[in-house]
């Protein structure tokens, strides 16, 4: 299905009685009255300045403030001021771009604000060329939705179809696409349709977008209730606009168990089809990646076999039990991870939590992975990750607690795993920089209760309140700007290398991007663990202590910063160390 040409101004709007476009056009201001059509969708009934660009807004009932559209492509005076229209068109230089798949893919997720120290879209093509060397196929970028405020993760976006000012806008955007696809990389572009934020949230002003009830960040969006239909039309336009006007090769949809559906057709599903349809229509991968807390893949699975049909999905256990291997964290919902079998389970069976008790949850979670017959490329994992790394007290990455040898076990067990490898910015050159929690909430009480909440959340973590930064604080979101100048001095360039490493091993050795789970097997002898990929054999010692293994006649593809030594097949290896053997 597909929504029903539209004029440019037309609005859907059930609840007001009289709804009028208010506009700031080059020939002047001036307020046009809008009939509403039996579907309750509103229509200017007179002209309207459609030359160059216009600032337009809707003054619903007797409001004298007029509104954003819900639809708005650009909000330049920020999310409370006038939606702006501009009949330019892009001319785009990707006729060639076929696509890429998935499957075998290495992705990198970047949060465009603190990415460059502009901040900007167009600075981020400026570093493009240390990913395509990095052996990077697909960029995820954080939100871009607009929000209220100048910095922020994007989670708290009220205008879906707009690209935030501070980052460049709309077009900034499609110079990012372009220059990424002329660079032979996919863009992932991260979604969130489960909630919207606190600050300029118009959308109940003009219909039944929301219901009753709550997730764990705002009300529910009206999936199943009274006109649902029509809200439902409003996200999967959204998914089709980012695809078609936009060029992206995938979405990351933001935390979908907080998607309460109970639709025939989940919406989930509803857009796998869309997608694949556009998918055909377009001649080109289309990907469909959802966050889930839920350890249940039928999200992923074929919809002919009682599925979603949506591509991948997070696996949080699998940074999980990394984690706490090589950390030895064990507070919160890591104490379930702290034998090393959990990350022989993890790289075998998908997850750790197949319908075993979860001390941190207090019930049993999650469901069994079909091995047999799921690829491992369908669950995408990583050692680091925005959530992982800012949802921390203090924003504190892995090399703020790992040496050098563990920092490259991480980027062993994440790139020569079985899963779709995701890294987060800085984390290929330990970076020194942290990644914090930071939001600029123009209003004063919000940025307390933000500030607030944070400490609360994280009291079941055992972190101590006093470290918890106050996201509010401008300093926050600075300190968190990734330092490019440390890439090629100290422990950053030793790091480094090895990621450049192990990006190549990937391209070179399909053993590395077999989707088999039947090809992945693990043993674990006290702090040894070993996984075999085919005849790959990947060895790391969790431990403090050296130790030696058994591997027979075999030959070093890589091994960690303090090195091995492979003699009469026993390699042996240092404290903390690993290494990749053919």
């Amino acid at each position: 299905m597909t929504t029903p040409s539209r004029g440019p101004f037309d609005i859907w709007a059930p609840r007001p009685q009289r709804v009028r476009l208010s506009v700031a056009a080059p020939g002047g201001q001036s307020v046009v009255d809008m009939t509403r059509g039996a579907d309750n969708w509103w229509t200017p009934a007179g002209p309207v300045p459609t030359d160059g660009p216009v600032d337009y807004g809707y003054l619903v009932d007797d409001d004298p403030d007029p509104r954003p559209d819900p639809r708005s492509r650009r909000q330049p005076d920020g999310v409370h001021g006038l939606s702006r229209r501009d009949t330019t068109t892009y001319e785009w230089g990707d006729a060639a771009w076929t696509g890429r798949q998935l499957a075998g893919s290495v992705i990198y997720e970047l949060h465009v604000g603190t990415f460059t120290p502009d901040g900007t879209l167009d600075s981020a093509i400026e570093r493009l060329d240390h990913l395509v060397d990095l052996g990077v196929d697909l960029v995820e970028v954080m939100p871009v939705n607009a929000f209220n405020g100048t910095h922020n993760w994007g989670y708290d976006g009220v205008a879906w179809f707009a690209v935030h000012e501070q980052y460049g806008g709309p077009d900034a955007y499609k110079r990012f696409v372009d220059a990424c696809h002329a660079a032979g990389l996919g863009v992932v572009q991260d979604v969130v349709h489960n909630h919207l934020g606190p600050s300029g949230n118009y959308l109940p002003v003009f219909g039944p977008y929301l219901k009753a009830g709550r997730n764990t960040w705002g009300d529910l969006v009206n999936l199943d209730g009274e006109d649902s239909d029509e809200v439902r039309r409003y996200i999967l336009d959204n998914v089709r606009m980012w695809f078609e006007d936009y060029h992206v090769d995938a979405l990351r949809l933001d935390a979908v168990h907080a998607l309460h559906d109970t639709s025939e057709v989940h919406l989930l599903e509803e857009m796998a089809i869309e997608t694949a349809a556009l998918s055909a229509h377009l001649r080109r991968p289309l990907t469909l990646i959802a966050e889930s807390d839920l350890n249940d893949t039928r999200l992923v699975r074929p919809r002919e076999a009682g599925g979603y049909g949506v591509d991948a999905q997070w696996s949080d256990d699998f940074h999980h039990a990394v984690h706490v291997a090589l950390s030895g964290e064990t507070t919160g919902y890591y104490a379930d991870f702290e034998p090393l079998e959990a990350l022989a389970k993890v790289c075998e069976r998908g997850f750790f939590h197949d319908g075993t008790f979860s001390s941190f949850r207090e019930r049993d979670h999650g469901a069994p992975v079909d091995t047999e017959h799921m690829p491992t490329w369908r669950l995408v994992v990583a050692n680091q990750n925005h959530d992982q790394v800012g949802n921390r007290a203090r924003g504190d990455r892995l090399a703020e607690h790992l040496d050098d040898d563990q920092l490259a076990c991480a980027a062993l067990l994440t790139l020569a795993g079985p899963f779709t490898p995701m890294l987060f910015m800085g984390e290929e050159w330990a970076a020194s920089t942290p990644f914090a929690f930071f939001t600029s909430h123009p209003e004063p009480e919000l940025g307390k209760a933000t500030a607030d909440g944070r400490i609360a959340e994280f009291e079941r973590m055992g972190w101590d309140p006093d470290e918890v930064l106050d996201p509010q604080d401008v300093e926050t979101f600075r300190r968190s700007k990734l330092d490019w100048d440390e890439l090629a001095t100290g422990r950053h360039a030793v790091v480094l290398d090895c990621y450049r490493r192990l990006g190549r091993l990937r391209r070179e050795l399909p053993q590395l991007t077999d989707p088999a789970f039947d090809a992945v097997s693990c043993t674990v002898e006290g702090r040894l663990f070993t996984m075999r990929r085919g005849d790959l054999l990947v060895v790391v010692n969790a431990g403090d202590e050296p130790v030696t293994a058994e591997v027979g006649e075999r030959e070093v593809l890589f091994e960690t910063p303090s090195g091995s030594a492979l003699e009469g097949g026993t390699l042996a290896l240092p404290p903390h160390g690993g290494a990749l053997l053919r």
